[in-house]
């Protein structure tokens, strides 16, 4: 995991750098005629020191600087978006839990982490914490491979809403190439976009990966930001199903991903 993270960071930075490498090119120095200098050694005397004194203004340092800022930002958004990619699909040990029921769906509430999602009536409940990520799991008893978690990821303080990560079209973009392989000689898993929007503070994706050889698999996300009182954590709620079962768990799952909400 941290390999490919390292990897994906390199590239963040390498296309960064190629963007902003004309910001970095020395400027050409352009100097005002001198008037009331008659001689030549003055004229070039005057030069000089004008020229030494723009040299030593701290806002030539200034360029570099941001483009620096820019490209660990931007380096610190792709890493986050990547992780909570990955670490939204892995399962921790399963504990039992309560639900409250209400018709074909209940409602699941976790008070510690304050959100609230409907899931199907018969699905399991998975909870784990390693102390850096929370994950809460929902899933039928006969198909595990089919369900919808919630990943709950600490941010740092340059977040403070999901804009932090640009936009939604940028964070999907992000999110999705991160996971294609399908460029590597022999292929590997194919992710592709299939649509995303912003709406009422959080990012909507559906995208679709498949390993060669394999179903496709579908999947819904919705991605927000809400606080705990000390700092800010992104909620990742994730639904993925296989083709084959796309009648049986889509609308279900569709429907559970659509519900989470903060409260």
């Amino acid at each position: 995991m941290s390999k490919l993270n390292a990897e994906f960071n390199l590239k963040a930075m390498a296309s960064i750098s190629s963007v902003y490498s004309m910001s970095l090119r020395p400027r050409d120095g352009s100097f005002s005629p001198f008037q009331g200098i008659g001689k030549c050694k003055k004229q070039k005397a005057f030069r000089c020191k004008n020229y030494c004194k723009k040299q030593e203004q701290p806002e030539e340092e200034t360029p570099v600087f941001r483009v620096l800022e820019l490209e660990k930002t931007q380096a610190k958004r792709r890493e986050v978006v990547l992780q909570l990619a990955f670490t939204a699909f892995s399962f921790p040990a399963i504990v039992p839990s309560s639900l409250a029921e209400n018709g074909d769906f209940r409602s699941y509430t976790d008070d510690a982490n304050k959100f609230k999602i409907w899931i199907p009536q018969d699905w399991q409940v998975g909870l784990g914490d390693n102390g850096f990520k929370s994950i809460t799991a929902f899933y039928p008893a006969e198909d595990s491979s089919s369900n919808v978690s919630v990943v709950i990821t600490g941010l740092g303080p340059d977040f403070t809403r999901m804009e932090s990560f640009g936009k939604v079209e940028e964070f999907a973009d992000t999110l999705v190439s991160g996971l294609d392989r399908s460029w590597q000689r022999p292929p590997g898993v194919k992710a592709e976009l299939v649509d995303c929007k912003a709406s009422k503070g959080f990012y909507y994706i559906e995208y679709t990966l498949q390993n060669p050889g394999e179903s496709c698999k579908h999947l819904f996300s919705a991605i927000g930001m809400a606080s705990n009182g000390w700092y800010n954590r992104l909620y990742t709620v994730t639904g993925q199903f296989v083709e084959e079962n796309s009648e049986k768990y889509s609308s279900k799952i569709e429907k559970a991903v659509a519900s989470f909400r903060f409260i």
